[in-house]
């Protein structure tokens, strides 16, 4: 609304007084903005939710170290509409817990690996709540692993217990146990079908769980399945009016296991070795340039900044970048 006033004296006064209001407006405005308002993402992006997917605890050597092999779907159809980062690591700790913390908070940190305790800081679901005023069925982990519910929550205490995603993890919550991926595939169709959340993680834990196990040929089934579950995912999306051209989707790795040579070998990870910290980033979104293959390394906590960037939020806590590579322009 303008004020005015009779010309002389006081409209110079006015003039002057409005003029020092706009100048702290601007300041406060700027404040408000380094203490949490969201950032505008680049001007034009099309991208409106964001799916990150982990497959949970493959070797590289099985999945794009040897292809089509056991991921005909992600090196074929997939990598031809995304961008595939071949040198994506896991530079922090190799183990779930700490795996998955990485790409929610955008931190490496050692965290209990049997879901007792929470990440140190909050998440991106939490901040982008925060940051949109979304209620909390706009964001979602769904995960086959019971114990992923810790990545809702944080230690922090100007954090804890504010703003979390909904939870759909293991059979049915915390203690329950772990899930078949088949099941969380179906859950994940239902959740995006009823309440069309902007933002989501997805664990499937099938490889991971198998080598543990020592079983060989249900690790690869594993892998083999989660790829199949991949393109279902994607061919979703397509169909759907909510997601389609609108949706970016990252397909990633926690951690890989141990190479053949460091004991016991493929059934167990979380050292430095290549065979743990060597994982893989195939990326898919209207924003994203098609068929590409990036030789720059990148690592998981990149993931939680760039999903900031699209989205639009700010995201200082995070140790890493945005991927810009990822980008048409």
């Amino acid at each position: 609304m303008a004020f005015f006033a009779p010309v002389g004296r006081q409209s110079r006064f006015l003039t002057a007084t409005g003029w020092l209001r706009y100048v702290l407006g601007g300041l406060l405005l700027l404040l408000f903005a380094v203490g949490g308002a969201p950032v505008p993402s680049k001007k034009g992006l099309r991208t409106k939710n964001v799916i990150i997917v982990v497959i949970d605890g493959p070797r590289y050597s099985e999945t794009w170290g040897n292809t089509p092999g056991n991921i005909p779907n992600m090196s074929t159809t997939l990598k031809a509409k995304g961008v595939f980062f071949p040198t994506f690591y896991n530079k922090g700790y190799t183990y779930t817990n700490s795996g998955h913390t990485a790409l929610t908070t955008g931190i490496n940190q050692p965290i209990d690996n049997y879901d007792k305790e929470f990440p140190q800081q909050p998440s991106i679901f939490q901040l982008w709540r925060k940051a949109t005023g979304k209620p909390a069925t706009a964001a979602w982990l769904i995960t086959s692993k019971d114990k992923l519910y810790i990545l809702a929550n944080t230690l922090n205490p100007e954090w804890k217990d504010q703003y979390p995603p909904s939870v759909d993890c293991g059979i049915s919550g915390p203690g329950t146990g772990y899930r078949a991926d088949s099941l969380t595939l179906i859950a994940v169709k239902r959740i995006l079908t009823q309440y069309q959340p902007n933002l989501v993680l997805i664990n499937f834990m099938e490889p991971d769980g198998y080598a543990h196990a020592g079983n060989w040929p249900n690790y690869i089934r594993g892998i083999n399945r989660d790829d199949r579950y991949v393109q279902q995912l994607y061919d979703f999306l397509q169909k759907s009016k909510a997601y389609r051209n609108n949706t970016a989707l990252f397909v990633t790795n926690d951690h890989g296991r141990h190479l053949d040579t460091v004991p016991p070998g493929w059934t167990e990870h979380g050292d430095g070795c290549e065979g743990c910290r060597h994982i893989s980033l195939l990326a898919l979104g209207p924003d994203f340039r098609k068929g590409r293959t990036v030789k720059d390394t990148c690592t998981l906590v990149d993931v939680p900044s760039t999903v900031a960037y699209m989205l639009g939020i700010p995201f200082t806590q995070g140790h890493g970048k945005s991927i810009e590579a990822l980008f048409k322009r």
